[in-house]
């Protein structure tokens, strides 16, 4: 088999904004296999997150790529000498499996294109209206299962907006989960978790920031304490925490210290598709639940986490996955999906 890299800059048709800051652009590395004819392709995505991705300065030539992917290949299990570089450990994984049809990826019935995957609407940040309208379409598009970004406006715009689409829709039929990407302080978090409370919340994505392990193990057991009682509570979802913590005892030893409710499993982040299953087996055995989400790769990235997710949660999943990240790019990559809805399909594709 021959292996080759490009260098592709995606752009955003709107600023995306987090808490951290905003993206306009976001450069992948594609991984590509060919056997010897040049026929048989298999395709990855190398897309860290410049601010966020523990491994984001390893890639700053392509040079560097290569001799990272001659390294593995040459160990005895790349996966293992990866394992500091998730973002590659994905992308060559990725494109392995493909180009082997392995059926771990390929042999569900997503990948046969028999069922579909439902997915979130994701609300960018904004002002009040902008994502109020934002709000409106995903519905429109037929989303019951909504995640708010929060954390850069002024929190009682926030608060009202929430209050707004609560009151319109109850739990039954609209699904609320919001992320903050860690812009509070711990005991701020505490309060506005409090507030949240009251609207039904499903859940909250990283509300401190990562490293802080007893507090964050405090709001957990908050929530858990409240469900306890009987009061409305907002499970706590760890995210950016799970960056940097490649290990198997490292991810064993932070599910058993924090307890969270939920992990959001990024494979571009977290640890590829080995690092991602290690997580989710980890998590199940503990009673914690979890789902997994694009980190804003192309559409080859996006299809490869779609794989995977339909692998790892069966073919009835009903947890809605983070996958509706495909429309953001005006220069997105055409890939074997479509979206029905709000689930994402694997395309029918006519053999050749």
């Amino acid at each position: 088999m021959n292996i080759s890299l490009s260098h592709r800059t995606l752009h955003f048709r709107k600023p995306a904004r987090t808490s951290r800051g905003e993206y306009l652009t976001h450069d992948a590395i594609i991984i590509t296999i060919r056997d010897e004819e040049g026929r048989r392709i298999g395709l990855g995505e190398c897309a860290p997150l410049p601010d966020l991705s523990a491994d984001r300065d390893a890639y700053t030539r392509m040079s560097d790529v290569a001799r990272l992917i001659e390294q593995a290949l040459q160990s005895d299990n790349y996966t293992e000498t990866l394992r500091p570089y998730p973002a590659l450990l994905f992308a060559l994984e990725s494109a392995m499996y493909d180009y082997q049809q392995n059926p771990l990826l390929y042999d569900t019935p997503f990948a046969h294109s028999e069922v579909g995957i439902p997915m979130n609407g994701l609300v960018w940040m904004a002002s009040y209206d902008e994502m109020l309208a934002q709000v409106k379409e995903k519905l429109r598009q037929g989303f019951r299962c909504i995640k708010l970004k929060i954390g850069a406006i002024d929190w009682e715009e926030e608060l009202r907006l929430i209050s707004t689409v609560r009151s319109r829709f109850s739990s039954d039929t609209l699904e609320l989960r919001v992320d903050a990407n860690g812009a509070w302080q711990p005991k701020e978090a505490e309060e506005k978790i409090a507030q949240l409370a009251q609207y039904d919340i499903h859940s909250i994505e990283q509300p401190i920031a990562p490293y802080q392990w007893k507090e964050m193990a405090h709001l957990c057991q908050l929530q858990e304490e409240a469900r306890g009682r009987g009061e409305k509570f907002i499970g706590i979802a760890l995210d950016e925490e799970l960056i940097g913590v490649n290990s198997l005892e490292e991810k064993r030893l932070m599910l058993d210290t924090i307890r969270p409710q939920y992990i959001v499993i990024k494979p571009t982040l977290h640890g590829g598709i080995t690092g991602s299953i290690e997580w989710v087996s980890e998590a199940q055995k503990r009673g914690i639940s979890s789902w997994m989400t694009s980190a804003l790769e192309s559409n080859i990235g996006l299809r490869n986490v779609a794989l995977l997710a339909a692998r790892v949660y069966g073919p009835k999943i009903t947890m809605p996955q983070g996958l509706g990240t495909g429309l953001l790019y005006t220069d997105n990559i055409e890939m074997d999906m479509e979206l029905r809805g709000s689930k994402m399909w694997r395309a029918l594709v006519e053999e050749v």
